[in-house]
């Protein structure tokens, strides 16, 4: 089933999301747990964020990645050094994996991007083995990411496309205070937990925020793409003056926050 994440390349990518996944996996990685000798699934692993803080936070005996983006999976292959670690395309909602495969299984800032939310928390239970554990966090769009609301409600202020943008931006699946914890409980894990990890996002100029986006990537980039040039330039320049908000332009910083969820398989 396809992502409505929109990717050209992994450069774009790592400019408009890769770095900050970086600085986000670590906490996610101490609220999931994790344990030397285990198996761990990466469930959606972009460019490899996650994947290669896995390694390196505990001595694992093996770390499976997938993602649907054949563009991501080439990407995270060529920098994986790591023997313990493999690098496949696959689909979220029907692992490529037999019941109870892994210990550990995780999905970092994937599950809004996924149309059936739901069956990928469902598959990930099916592959983790009982008294296992599943985690994973998503943005949150809505009241976490001034940064990017800068940009949607700019936006949305300018034309009635931008207002549909805003709403399906801030609406996106497992976003909402409890939502993913509900879907855990559903789907059957025991002791689930949720809570807030918050990270900054620093830019060190509007071009640092704006380059990737006017380049099409990500569901903002996305929508640019679809706009004549005279609109792009348009909302380029309201954009900036949001981001420069009356002062010379430079160094921005955003706090960023993200739901995330664990629970046990029984």
């Amino acid at each position: 089933m396809t992502s409505s994440f929109n990717v050209h390349n992994a450069a774009g990518y790592e400019q408009l999301m890769g770095r900050w996944s970086r600085r986000l996996a670590p906490l996610f990685i101490n609220f999931a747990g994790l344990a030397d000798g285990e198996k761990v699934l990466d469930v959606g692993c972009g460019t490899g964020s996650l994947t290669f803080a896995l390694a390196e936070a505990a001595d694992l005996a093996e770390i499976a990645a997938i993602d649907y983006s054949p563009v991501f999976v080439e990407a995270a292959a060529r920098r994986n050094t790591d023997p313990r670690i493999s690098i496949r395309q696959a689909d979220a909602c029907a692992l490529p994996y037999d019941d109870g495969t892994f210990d550990r299984a995780l999905a970092l800032l994937v599950l809004h991007f996924v149309p059936a939310a739901a069956q990928t928390v469902a598959e990930i239970r099916r592959v983790v083995r009982p008294g296992g554990v599943a985690a994973a966090a998503v943005w949150d769009h809505l009241g976490g990411m001034p940064g990017m609301r800068m940009m949607v409600d700019t936006v949305a202020a300018l034309s009635e496309g931008g207002r549909r943008l805003r709403e399906r931006y801030c609406f996106q699946p497992m976003m909402q205070p409890g939502e993913m914890k509900q879907t855990f409980v559903e789907q059957g894990f025991l002791d689930v937990a949720e809570t807030e990890l918050m990270i900054r996002m620093d830019y060190q100029s509007f071009d640092d925020f704006w380059a990737p986006i006017a380049a099409a990537e990500g569901p903002l980039g996305q929508y640019v793409a679809t706009l004549d040039e005279t609109e792009r330039m348009r909302i380029g320049a309201a954009v900036r003056d949001a981001y420069q908000a009356g002062r010379p332009d430079g160094p921005r910083s955003f706090a960023n926050v993200a739901w995330a969820c664990r629970g046990a398989v029984p």
